[in-house]
């Protein structure tokens, strides 16, 4: 085994083999393709957001709840994935509010569940996030007013951390997730994908899982080729 601390920054298929090149120069040849390159969040124009970036502005309730829970918290989306994060986070704590950051887009229906649950909404646009090292103090809205928050979980655009993938043919779904079987295989015969660029579960235990699954049909497709 070999590892290359290198950046690939190109690649093609040639009849059942693969070439990529790297940064530096390299070119290599394989079989098979594992792709584990992950996705790159977009950060709002929120002046101090991504300082706050995965220690007080988080995505996942899964992920950051239990160290939050109790706090004065705020949700950064609108529509429907406003009101699916803040059903979740409402378990954690009785201190919730919506911030969408402009005109609020909820049904009717949507409306009710959060008045239902005594979730605040607030349209005002957010213009910076007040912090020490990344721990947010208070939110600034664009009418000058300042709220206090502890956490802010922020639903934020994603792109593919390397566009490799899609230059090989390999399909991206309406999530902007590589499509994947329940074997970690893409679209494209010989090429695999796991992590994050592949689901919206992020979490390392689901990444190394998907990663220890793919390397496995990989191994197994080898073989059986070589059999």
């Amino acid at each position: 085994m070999q590892f290359l601390k290198d950046k690939v920054v190109n690649g093609k298929r040639q009849g059942d083999l693969f070439t990529v090149q790297t940064e530096a120069g390299e070119q290599l040849t394989a079989k098979k393709l594992i792709f584990a390159t992950g996705i790159k969040d977009i950060m709002p124009d929120i002046e101090g957001f991504a300082a706050c970036w995965g220690i007080t502005a988080i995505h996942c309730p899964y992920c950051h709840g239990f160290e939050f829970k109790g706090k004065k918290t705020a949700v950064l989306a609108n529509g429907d994935r406003a009101v699916h994060t803040a059903a979740l986070v409402n378990n954690l704590t009785d201190d919730l509010t919506v911030l969408t950051s402009g005109q609020a887009e909820f049904s009717e229906e949507q409306r009710e569940k959060l008045r239902r649950n005594n979730i605040a909404v607030e349209e005002a646009a957010v213009t910076a996030f007040e912090h020490t090292q990344g721990h947010i103090r208070r939110v600034v809205f664009a009418d000058g007013r300042r709220a206090k928050y502890d956490a802010v979980y922020a639903a934020i655009p994603f792109i593919q951390h390397s566009d490799l993938p899609e230059k090989l043919g390999c399909a991206i779904n309406e999530g902007g997730y590589i499509e994947i079987d329940m074997f970690q295989k893409t679209s494209q015969s010989g090429i695999f994908a796991c992590g994050d660029n592949t689901t919206y579960f992020r979490s390392v235990a689901n990444a190394v899982a998907a990663g220890n699954t793919a390397g496995a049909m990989v191994n197994n497709e080898l073989t059986q080729e070589g059999f």
